[in-house]
């Protein structure tokens, strides 16, 4: 009887991708059905989770044992979330699957919304690296990216004030009750703590408030999926047909303006949000260092990026 039983479902936890994907601590239970979790940095214990964004790569290949595997990789404004969709997943999601994939092979851009579960896997030298199992997904429009966005950042910047609470509390279940933490951060809170140390949240400060500028429309493009690039069939230069040096430039010069709240922008927070106006990524970083050997920008610290007065 002890072998069949089923662990509960878990609460699905809306986090952007940055969080997720720095995570590189996780517990599994020692019983047959016991879940399995990835730990954060902010201490959420997470099973499955709600995550949305541009719909960037999805690709077949076959496994070793002959089966199916799509794997994807998906943009939200903090970063990636990779997925993989298997002949495990349910009959619908397989057919979703599919239905995207040949929209993703047309360039046709999708913003999508899923509830899956997560995943680790540890390479030999000991590195652990996340992903995602859809359980159910749906294409949102830009109205509902925007619904997801402002939750995720809610959400996120709750568990960013349950962390900073902790630090000076007694790092056990009682120092923490007696902190007002809440009961499904505690665990969480004290495994991160111990496994993580001390961390820097001022990135996840500065993408909540990316998002929020796009969940609010003050950044309009990047509210949006991308339109595939067209390029003519007669035109065989290689310059890429993302926009001329004077617009990415531009655009990176508005964005760090837009962003900087006094200590510069980081490098990949830049790179993200001109990605995600549509240029590519390798041109943006080439004009982002021009514009720094030119004398636009500045670095006052390494990977952080203001304007010259």
């Amino acid at each position: 009887m002890q072998s069949s039983r089923r662990a509960k479902r878990q609460p699905a936890w809306h986090m952007l991708a940055s969080e997720f994907s720095e995570s590189t601590l996780n517990e599994k239970g020692s019983g047959e059905y016991d879940p399995s979790f990835v730990i954060t940095k902010l201490g959420a214990k997470v099973n499955r989770v709600v995550v949305a964004g541009l719909l960037e790569r999805l690709e077949v290949r076959e496994t070793s044992n002959g089966s199916t595997l799509y794997q994807g990789q998906m943009r939200d404004p903090s970063g990636l979330h990779y997925f993989s969709v298997g002949d495990y997943a349910t009959e619908s999601m397989r057919e979703l699957t599919l239905q995207l994939v040949e929209k993703v092979e047309g360039g046709e851009p999708v913003l999508l919304l899923m509830v899956a579960k997560s995943r680790w896997y540890q390479t030999d030298e000991g590195a652990v690296y996340t992903s995602l199992r859809p359980e159910e997904a749906c294409e949102i429009d830009a109205q509902q990216y925007a619904l997801w966005l402002t939750r995720a950042c809610e959400d996120t910047l709750g568990r960013m004030k349950h962390y900073t609470d902790s630090l000076s509390a007694e790092p056990t279940r009682e120092g923490l009750v007696a902190a007002g933490i809440p009961e499904f951060m505690i665990d969480g809170l004290l495994v991160s703590r111990n496994h993580y140390g001390d961390i820097d949240i001022e990135n996840y400060t500065l993408n909540i408030m990316q998002a929020l500028d796009i969940a609010e429309g003050r950044m309009d493009a990047a509210s949006q999926p991308v339109a595939a690039p067209v390029q003519s069939v007669e035109d065989d230069s290689e310059t890429p047909p993302t926009g001329g040096d004077s617009e990415v430039k531009d655009t990176i010069v508005s964005l760090i303006e837009q962003l900087d709240q006094g200590d510069g922008v980081d490098f990949e927070t830049v790179l993200t949000n001109a990605v995600a106006r549509g240029f590519d990524r390798g041109l943006a970083e080439e004009k982002l260092d021009e514009l720094s050997n030119e004398g636009t920008l500045h670095e006052p610290r390494f990977g952080w990026f203001r304007i010259v007065s």
